[in-house]
This record gives structure tokens, C-alpha cells and sequence, in this order.
């Protein structure tokens, strides 16, 4: 693990800045490591079912998360609180993670997270029942354009369209995560990262685990390796996601998320030979600038709200 930053408030202008280009490194390796891991998931997408695999991926990342722990001896830190909003997180957990591997079994790499980029146009919409947070309009123009580049990648006028119940799998991984990190805000009041991070990846891979008992399938002593590699990007993934964030702004590190697009698009030219269609790639492009507008629409909010005097950016 690395250094802790320092507190904002302790910080100078350039420690601040050299905080926030270490939280957008730290991002794009999270988000490259969750984008091999991804591609492992859909290799063994081949052969295992999806509640399966959620397990192994859960696990074995648990366990490699048990290292760093053991070795700061941080176990104080991990006592859950606000027990019924970690097992309502589990849940969704084993949707999400259950519904993406069936999307990306039957789509590409490219295709899954185009379509599961929206999430934080979902995320948006969702605060405003769940939080009552308030929406702008410019935000809301923003929702309606991204879902708009949603229907450019389903295409469903056209011949090149793909697989509906996919496409629906994606939208309920894209849900289940939504609502997810917006649990997150409730139990980080009271909860660690690190505890979070324990308590998800236990229960989602038991949870798991136990619904994929009547269709278990004893994994194949060749896949092993590919289950270790799922291991350790997971940990790594989740580690660098979490240290981003605490090191620089959601507004900073948050648009980095859609670099997992070009990972994507490249692992699926190399492994499978797939190449993004003319649809695809517009479509992406407004679902992620659709998003980045959201992000810094927010950030501004933010700091009107912090502070009134100075002028929006």
C-alpha cells in the first residue's frame, strides 16, 4: 500500500497538485487492471456459469486483500458498521457482477462497457429519489443525451444490433452498480475503505457461492492461472480505485474511468479479433462525454455550495 496523502487542509498548492496527478496515475492503473481482469472473467465465462465465477472472483481477491492487512495490521479497522446497508451492497453486488459476465459472454469487452458507462448517468438520476439530492437541468439534458448514445450502440433499427438480453444484462450490472456507490456514501460515514472493500468481496463471494451450488462446476487445473490473475488485478484494482479517490477530487479522477473504453477496444482487437463498429464508437463517445459533463457539473455545484463567493467556473 502506499503513503497516506496528506490531509487537505495540511496541504500546499503544490503538494495538492502533485496528490491529484498521483490519484489520476493510480486511477488509470485501476481502471487497466479491471479491464485484464474483465477479460479473464470472459474467458471463463466459457466454461463456468456466472454466479460461479462471481464467487471465484470475489475470493480469490478477498484473499489476496488478506496480505496488505495482515502485513499494516490493520484488523481493528474492519469491524462493519450499519450491518443491513453492507448486506443490501452485497446483493446488488451479486447482481452486478453476475449480470456483467452474462453480458460479456455474449458481447464484446467493448460493447459491455459501453453500455455499462452509463452508470453514472444512472447514478445521477437515482440520487435524486434515494438522496433527494437535486438535479440540474444542464445534468438532466446530459441523462437524456447519454441514453440517447445508448440506443446509437443497441442500434436496434438496424442489421448490426445486438443481443437484447445481453444488452439488458449490461443495463442491470450498469443499475446494480449505480445503486451500489450510492450505498457507499452512507456506510463511508461510519465505515473504513478498507472495510468496505473486506466485507463486499466476502459476502458477494458466499452469497455467490452458495446460489451457484446446483450448477457448480470443479475448475479445470489449467484455469487456475487465469484465477490467480483475476485475483490480483481485483485487489490491485480495488486498492488504486479506492487511493484515487482519496487522493484527488471525484471531478479530478472520475472522467479517467472512461479510458476503460480504449483498453477495451485494443483487448478486443488482440485477443478476439474484434473491431468497434462506426456505431459503436459514436455511440461511446456521447455516453462518455455525457458522463464527464455530469462529473463536472457536479464538481461546480460543489463548489458553489462550499463556497458561495467565488464564481463558477
Amino acid at each position: 500500500m502506499s503513503r497516506q496523502p496528506l490531509p487537505i487542509a495540511n496541504q500546499t498548492v503544490g503538494n495538492r497538485q502533485t496528490e491529484r496527478l498521483r490519484g489520476i496515475v493510480y486511477m488509470v492503473s485501476a481502471v487497466f487492471v479491471f479491464s485484464i481482469m474483465d477479460s479473464l472473467l470472459k474467458r471463463l465465462s466459457s466454461h463456468y456459469g456466472p454466479l460461479q465465477i462471481s464467487c471465484l472472483r470475489c475470493i480469490s481477491s478477498w484473499l489476496f486483500l488478506l496480505l496488505p492487512i495482515a502485513w499494516q495490521k490493520t484488523w481493528a479497522e474492519l469491524r462493519p458498521k450499519n450491518l443491513p446497508l453492507h448486506l443490501f451492497r452485497a446483493v446488488l453486488g451479486v447482481g452486478l457482477l453476475a449480470s456483467f459476465i452474462f453480458a460479456v459472454h455474449r458481447l464484446s469487452l467493448a460493447q459491455t462497457y459501453s453500455l455499462f458507462l452509463a452508470a453514472p448517468l444512472l447514478m445521477t438520476a437515482l440520487s435524486v429519489p434515494i438522496h433527494g439530492e437535486k438535479v440540474t437541468g444542464k445534468r438532466w439534458l446530459a441523462i437524456v443525451v447519454g441514453l440517447g448514445g445508448v440506443l446509437v450502440i443497441l442500434q436496434p433499427w438496424g442489421k448490426g444490433s445486438i443481443s437484447l438480453i445481453a444488452a439488458c444484462a449490461a443495463a442491470a450490472a450498469a443499475t446494480c452498480y449505480s445503486l451500489s456507490a450510492l450505498t457507499v456514501r452512507s456506510l463511508g460515514r461510519s465505515n473504513s475503505s478498507m472495510s468496505m472493500v473486506f466485507w463486499y468481496l466476502l459476502m458477494v463471494g458466499i452469497s455467490a457461492g452458495v446460489l451457484a451450488l446446483g450448477d457448480w462446476r470443479p475448475v479445470q487445473a489449467g484455469d487456475w492461472g487465469w484465477l490467480i490473475g483475476i485475483g490480483i488485478s481485483g485487489a490491485l484494482g480495488q486498492m488504486w480505485l479506492t487511493d484515487a479517490f482519496r487522493r484527488a477530487p471525484p471531478a479530478v479522477v472520475g472522467p479517467f474511468e472512461y479510458t476503460a473504453i480504449l483498453w477495451a477496444f485494443a483487448i478486443d482487437w488482440i485477443f478476439w479479433s474484434a473491431s468497434p463498429s462506426l456505431s459503436l464508437i459514436v455511440g461511446a463517445c456521447i455516453v462518455i462525454a455525457s458522463g464527464i459533463v455530469v462529473i463536472l457539473d457536479e464538481h461546480r455545484l460543489s463548489r458553489m455550495i462550499l463556497n458561495p463567493a467565488t464564481p463558477p467556473p
